[in-house]
């Protein structure tokens, strides 16, 4: 039963939207899964969408699957590039990872318009303009 089950919380995990370079014409951003835990993670997965309302009609981008292997402790990897074009719809981000030999998963999502100026932090480690959620 669904209640037997270890209750598995992911913490000192998060993924970020950085602001990786810039230039008058145009803004590069990239996600980033983010380790801050002294542990390493085995096996990470990551998938990711894209879903909402757009110029009055309801939008669904392509669901995307990465296979990220192992991450280090206190480290970070770039998991994919992202169009500004889809920050007006919610962004959602499923991780999952071997601790300790126990499976871990959280959803991580950014709301539409989250993703402004007004929001950018300084995200750790990777020490870049970004977006974070932990």
């Amino acid at each position: 039963m669904k209640k037997d089950l270890p209750e598995n919380i992911v913490q000192d995990i998060a993924v970020a939207v950085v602001l990786k370079s810039e230039s008058p014409e145009v803004k590069n951003w990239t996600v980033y899964l983010i380790n801050l835990k002294d542990k390493p993670l085995k096996n990470v997965l990551i998938s990711s969408k894209g879903y909402g309302e757009k110029d009055g009609r309801m939008v669904q981008t392509s669901v995307l699957r990465h296979s990220l292997g192992d991450l280090q402790p206190r480290s970070f990897t770039g998991v994919e590039a992202i169009d500004p074009e889809v920050f007006g719809l919610t962004n959602e981000y499923w991780l999952s990872y071997y601790l300790d030999e126990v499976i871990y998963d959280k959803k991580f999502i950014f709301l539409p318009e989250s993703i402004v100026d007004d929001n950018l932090i300084r995200i750790p480690l990777v020490n870049m303009p970004g977006v974070m959620i932990k």
